[in-house]
């Protein structure tokens, strides 16, 4: 169990190192206001074998970092460790929220996504606007 959890630290540790993610919802919009940006939000969990699928096989790609960072301001919460705000779903991670600036929920979804999963996650959220 605890080379389990030494792995999961350094996933977590090699995720946030690529992408810079903010963990506090009201700072997200603070900032994507300042950027004209949409905010990207990702729930998860401490312990959750398929947000580690996701943050390995997806959000480690280089394309992907560099396509959420041009239109979105990242913002990871554990729904362990973080106040995630009542109007998201914690139940059933990893889940992802597309808003705006303003915090309105453009498109939600559940599950961890390859890379072209998640590029057509992000292109049905883009449809959404």
């Amino acid at each position: 169990m605890k080379i389990f959890i030494i792995i999961s630290m350094l996933v977590s540790a090699l995720f946030s190192a690529e992408l810079e993610w903010l963990h506090d919802y009201d700072v997200a919009l603070s900032e994507a206001k300042k950027a004209h940006k949409g905010v990207y939000l990702f729930i998860g969990a401490d312990v959750c074998k398929w947000c580690d699928r996701f943050k390995e096989m997806t959000l480690s790609d280089k394309s992907v970092i560099e396509r959420l960072k041009k239109d979105y301001i990242l913002l990871y919460m554990s729904r362990d460790r973080h106040k995630v705000p009542k109007k998201f779903k914690v139940r059933g991670v990893p889940r992802h929220y597309f808003l705006t600036e303003r915090g309105e929920i453009v498109h939600t979804a559940q599950g961890s996504r390859e890379i072209d999963g998640f590029y057509d996650l992000i292109e049905e959220a883009d449809l959404a606007k």
